[in-house]
C-alpha cells in the first residue's frame, strides 16, 4: 500500500507515510471538551480524520482510530457553576450532544472513545513516573508541574523556543512555578470542584497530562498519527510530546497532522470570540451532507471561510452529483467497468495529503460522464453510477437515495407534504390544460425554493436556492 504522503506538522515536509507495523495504523485525535453545543471549527475537524479513517480504511489498512473526550476541565467546571449544577451532569449531557451530533454528520464511531475521568490511575502514575524521572515537581501546595527546562526537545513542534517564550511571557501568576513555561499536571483541589485521590492530596489532572495518559494507555507509548486543529499545536501537543516523551522514554508520534481553522469575517472562529455558529444552528437551513460537502470542498490544512455563500454553493454541488445518479437507482448494484481510470485517480488525490478538493473534482468528472452516457449506454452509465456511489462513499457522500436527497431540503415551514400536494395539483392542472393555474402553481412553488423538472414520466421537484 505504498503512496500515501502526510504533511508532518513535527517535520514540516510531506513525507511518506510508513506505519509502525505494516498494514495498521493507530491514529489518535484530541476530541471534544464537553461543556456547549459543536461549532463548525469542531465540525471541521470531525469531518477532517472522518475523511482520513475513511480513506486509510478504503486503502486497506487495519485502523485503531481513538478520539477522546475531555469530561473535566476548568471550562466545564465554569460552566456548570455559572448553570447551578454538577460539573459531572453538565460533561454528560454534552458528551450526548456530541454524539448526536456526530450522529447527523454520519461520522464514522472511534474505535475507542475515552474519556479522563475513566483514566485516573493512568493519569496519576504517569505523573508519579515524571516526579521519579525529575522532570516534575511538587511545590508543596497539592500542586504538580512539568519543569519545561528538563526537556531538551522543547519547542519541536511548534518551532517556538523556550527562551524566546520566556523572553515575551508574563509573569507567572502562580507563585509556585520555578518557571512561566512550567504547566500544571495536577491541580490541587478547590471548595466544590470535582476532585480524586492522588499522592499529592486530593484534586484533578491538567489538560495535557490527560491526552497523553489517554493515548499511551489506548495505542502505546510509540504510535502512527496524532491529529487536531490548529489551535491545539501549541501548547497542547508541544506539551503531550515533552510528558509523554519524558514519561516513557520513547518517540512519542510519527505524524502529526492539524486542520486549519474556520474563519468568520477573516477571523478564527471560536467560542471566545463570540462569532461562532454552532452545528445544530447551521442544521437548521443546511443538510448535513452539505455541511460536509463544504468542509471537504477546502483541503484540512487550509482556512475555511464560513459563509452562507459557501453553503449553498456546497448545496449546489451536491445537488449536480445527485442529479446525476436520478433515474439509475440499479446503479448501487450495478457492475463497475473494469476500465475505469477514476478511482485511481481518487487515490491518487487522496494519497496526496489526503486532497478532498481535487478528489471531490474526480466526482464531477465521473458525473459527467454519467450524464454523457444515460441515453447511449445505460448499462454503462448504471455501472459508472454505482463508481460515483462508491467514490462519494470514501467521503461519506452520496450514500442516499437521490429523490430522499432532494426531498429532504424542504423546510419546516414548506414540508413534502405540501409541496407534493401543489405538484399533484400542477399536474392536474396541465392534464385540464388550465395551463394559467399550472404556472401560478409553479410561481408559488418557485417563491417556496422549490425546483420542478418536468419529465416525460412526471414532474420531479427538489428545494434549493
Amino acid at each position: 500500500m505504498p503512496g500515501l504522503r502526510i504533511q508532518n506538522s513535527l517535520s514540516g515536509n510531506k513525507e511518506t507515510f510508513e506505519p509502525l507495523q505494516p498494514g495498521k495504523v493507530r491514529l489518535y485525535v484530541c476530541g471534544i471538551t464537553v461543556y456547549d453545543h459543536l461549532h463548525l471549527g469542531h465540525a471541521r475537524m470531525l469531518v477532517v480524520f472522518d475523511a482520513v479513517v475513511r480513506h486509510l480504511r478504503a486503502s486497506g489498512y487495519q485502523i485503531t482510530y481513538v478520539r477522546n473526550i475531555t469530561d473535566v476541565d476548568d471550562k466545564i467546571i465554569q460552566r456548570a457553576a455559572e448553570r447551578g449544577e454538577s460539573p459531572a451532569e453538565l460533561a454528560e449531557r454534552y458528551t450526548r450532544v456530541m454524539q448526536e451530533d456526530c450522529a447527523a454528520l454520519d461520522l464514522l464511531s472511534p474505535d475507542r472513545e475515552p474519556r479522563a475521568t475513566t483514566h485516573m490511575p493512568d493519569i496519576v502514575a504517569m505523573i508519579e513516573t515524571l516526579m521519579e524521572k525529575g522532570y516534575a515537581y511538587a511545590p508543596g501546595n497539592g500542586d504538580v508541574y512539568y519543569d519545561v527546562s528538563r526537556f531538551e526537545g522543547y519547542g519541536k513542534l511548534s518551532g517556538k523556543r523556550p527562551g524566546e517564550l520566556r523572553a515575551g511571557a508574563r509573569v507567572a501568576v502562580e507563585a509556585a512555578k520555578d518557571d512561566p513555561l512550567d504547566f500544571a499536571l495536577w491541580k490541587a483541589a478547590a471548595e466544590g470542584e470535582p476532585s480524586w485521590p492522588s499522592p499529592w492530596g486530593e484534586g484533578r489532572p491538567g489538560w495535557h497530562i490527560e491526552c497523553s495518559a489517554m493515548s499511551t494507555h489506548c495505542l502505546g507509548s510509540h504510535f502512527d498519527i496524532h491529529g487536531g486543529g490548529l489551535d491545539l499545536q501549541f501548547p497542547h501537543h508541544e506539551n503531550e510530546i515533552a510528558q509523554s516523551e519524558a514519561a516513557t522514554g520513547e518517540h512519542f508520534v510519527n505524524y502529526w497532522m492539524h486542520n486549519g481553522f474556520v474563519q468568520v469575517g477573516g477571523e478564527k472562529m471560536a467560542k471566545s470570540l463570540g462569532n461562532f455558529r454552532t452545528l445544530r444552528d447551521v442544521l437548521q437551513t443546511w443538510q448535513a451532507e452539505e455541511v460536509r460537502y463544504f468542509i471537504l470542498g477546502s483541503h484540512y490544512r487550509s482556512p475555511l471561510i464560513y459563509t452562507g455563500e459557501a453553503l449553498d454553493n456546497a448545496r449546489s454541488s451536491l445537488q449536480r452529483l445527485y442529479t446525476a445518479l436520478r433515474g439509475l437507482e440499479g446503479g448501487a448494484s450495478a457492475d463497475i467497468p473494469a476500465d475505469e481510470p477514476w478511482s485511481g485517480r481518487w487515490q491518487e488525490a487522496m494519497d496526496d495529503d489526503f486532497n478532498t478538493p481535487v478528489a471531490l473534482s474526480v466526482l464531477f468528472e465521473l458525473a459527467r460522464e454519467v450524464n454523457r452516457l444515460r441515453r447511449m449506454d445505460p448499462e454503462r452509465a448504471s455501472g459508472l453510477a454505482a463508481l460515483l456511489r462508491q467514490l462519494g462513499g470514501r467521503a461519506g457522500l452520496l450514500q442516499k437515495d437521490p429523490e430522499s436527497f432532494f426531498k429532504q431540503g424542504a423546510s419546516a415551514a414548506v414540508d413534502a407534504e405540501k409541496i407534493e400536494s401543489l405538484v399533484a395539483e400542477r399536474e392536474q392542472a396541465r392534464i385540464d390544460k388550465d395551463f394559467a393555474r399550472a404556472d401560478r402553481i409553479r410561481d408559488q412553488l418557485t417563491g417556496l425554493g422549490v425546483r420542478l423538472e418536468d419529465k416525460p414520466e412526471g414532474t420531479i421537484w427538489s428545494v434549493g436556492h
